[in-house]
């Protein structure tokens, strides 16, 4: 766990991150936020709510006129992020010409690469549904030398992936399915095994019971036996465990604060 020393600032509406499910309250958060995440601040994040929270609620007049002026000239995105950073004076310009050189690596990548990337970190971030949608649109794209089978075969593979996040094994199996198919990866097909584990009842075609060694089976098995181990110790089985602790009375309602936080974090993901 870190901690982040913000300097105080009267902010009275804190603006809200929706791709990250957090709240800003400075203009230290506000560059934290952008260098720590560069791709999925370099589309939407730039908008006229954020201009205004920085001119109304941190009180940077100039520094909204000139991001407001590089907003209506259209494609200024990476000026108006590095601007953002130079002026809070958070970064160093050492940093800062890091984060530069980050972006413009990035603007380099190819399209689908590059929606792939950004599918990554909204998957590391658990926006499902939004990843899911970069996903999807990933696979329309027409093969050329950087769209080929093994590049689609991780497309279909971190989509897969996301769906047994959401509990859709059905889906999750057919994306793991497809990807396998593309290209024989034996991480996806573990994948697909701890996919018949979670959901015995899932229709798994045949020809991979046959792939399903017995030696294969007995590694799998001890990672899901680790696994499970380290769930039992996660935070939020501990929580609850210190629940069932209290008082009755202390317990329904910590029961109650419980699974509405649960209730908000799965929204977020949709």
């Amino acid at each position: 766990m870190s901690l982040l020393l913000c300097r105080l600032e009267p902010v009275q509406h804190p603006y809200y991150v929706e791709v990250l499910g957090i709240h800003l309250y400075s203009s230290q958060e506000l560059c934290y936020v952008i260098y720590n995440n560069p791709l999925l601040v370099m589309e939407d994040f730039l908008d006229t709510p954020l201009i205004t929270f920085i001119r109304e609620e941190l009180g940077m007049e100039p520094l909204a006129r000139k991001l407001q002026t590089l907003s209506d000239q259209k494609n200024n995105t990476d000026a108006m992020l590095l601007l953002i950073l130079s002026e809070c004076d958070y970064y160093t310009e050492s940093e800062i010409n890091r984060f530069k050189q980050t972006l413009a690596a990035c603007r380099k990548y190819h399209p689908a690469e590059y929606l792939k990337a950004v599918a990554d970190a909204l998957f590391q971030k658990k926006q499902y549904g939004k990843a899911i949608v970069r996903y999807q649109k990933i696979l329309e794209f027409p093969k050329d030398k950087v769209v080929d089978d093994e590049f689609l075969a991780k497309v279909y593979h971190n989509l897969g992936a996301v769906y047994a996040q959401m509990f859709q094994y059905e889906k999750a199996f057919r994306a793991l399915d497809q990807s396998y198919v593309l290209h024989k990866n034996p991480d996806t097909l573990k994948r697909i095994y701890f996919l018949t584990v979670f959901e015995p009842a899932l229709a798994v075609r045949e020809r991979y019971q046959s792939l399903f060694t017995p030696q294969a089976k007995e590694k799998w098995e001890e990672e899901l036996s680790l696994a499970r181990q380290n769930a039992m110790a996660a935070k939020e089985v501990a929580a609850l465990r210190e629940l069932f602790k209290k008082d009755p009375v202390k317990r329904m309602k910590g029961a109650g604060e419980m699974i509405c936080q649960w209730k908000q974090e799965y929204r977020g993901m949709i």
